[in-house]
């Protein structure tokens, strides 16, 4: 299988805090990989060095095979194969929905302006705001937001896509929108890395639910395996932890 995204003994250290220690992994195309684990366990800061947000103390990131961290490449350009959806949406509150999904288009990929407009109007169709391009951020909801956020980020076509607790920030009955967003991209073969809490998204959806404790990968398998039969301690005593409370 094709690697788009490998990690090699990555290492994130801030002042005295050790946040990741030696992360090996990769994502192949066309896979859906769920990074769960408890909060402070490192997994939003490894999305956030994959996406060159936090740049790694130690190790490699290797994009189709060449490391992104020695490459002379253009940050904007990089971010643009490998978009990113954030907690908080990120949006830009003085643009409509459909500049927001226009922007990056026209001044990373330099679009005219006309195209950048028909791949907008495409995305945002297909997340179900279609109707709502005219709307400021303050006018929609959090899950609309959330939407238009994965439509700005598809707009760039990007070869994966990269999720922060994409629902974390929601009101409970708005996540269920963005899950379905998310649900039938997985089904379209679009590569995606997604840090969630979402257990039953991640054993319904995921190739593969990786399980992270303390800035290591303590257990990478199927979702059968980590849901129903995990190896290690550490995934058991957090998956009970957390499923009791669902």
């Amino acid at each position: 299988m094709e690697k788009i995204i490998e990690v090699r003994h990555l290492k994130k250290v801030f002042g005295q805090h050790e946040v990741l220690k030696d992360i090996n992994f990769s994502v192949a195309k066309g896979e859906v990989v769920c990074i769960i684990g408890a909060s402070g366990s490192g997994k939003s800061t490894l999305l956030r060095c994959l996406n060159l947000l936090e740049i790694p103390t130690e190790g490699e990131i290797l994009f189709r095979g060449k490391n992104i961290l020695e490459e002379k490449i253009s940050t904007s350009v990089y971010r643009a194969k490998l978009g990113m959806v954030f907690q908080q949406f990120n949006l830009f509150n003085n643009l409509t929905v459909l500049d927001n999904c226009i922007v990056g288009q026209v001044k990373v990929l330099k679009r005219d302006r006309e195209t950048a407009r028909k791949k907008a109007l495409e995305y945002l169709e297909m997340v179900g705001m279609a109707q709502f391009i005219n709307a400021r951020p303050h006018q929609i909801s959090g899950g609309q937001k959330q939407r238009v956020a994965i439509a700005r980020a598809l707009a760039m076509e990007p070869e994966a896509m990269l999720f922060d607790e994409p629902t974390s920030a929601l009101d409970p009955e708005l996540v269920g929108e963005v899950l379905k967003v998310m649900k039938d991209l997985a089904k379209s073969g679009l590569t995606m890395l997604v840090v969630t809490h979402e257990m039953g998204f991640a054993s319904e959806v995921a190739n593969r639910v990786v399980f992270m404790d303390q800035g290591i990968i303590v257990e990478d398998d199927t979702p059968e395996v980590i849901f129903n039969n995990p190896k290690n301690e550490r995934t058991r005593i957090f998956l009970k932890r957390i499923l009791s409370k669902e």
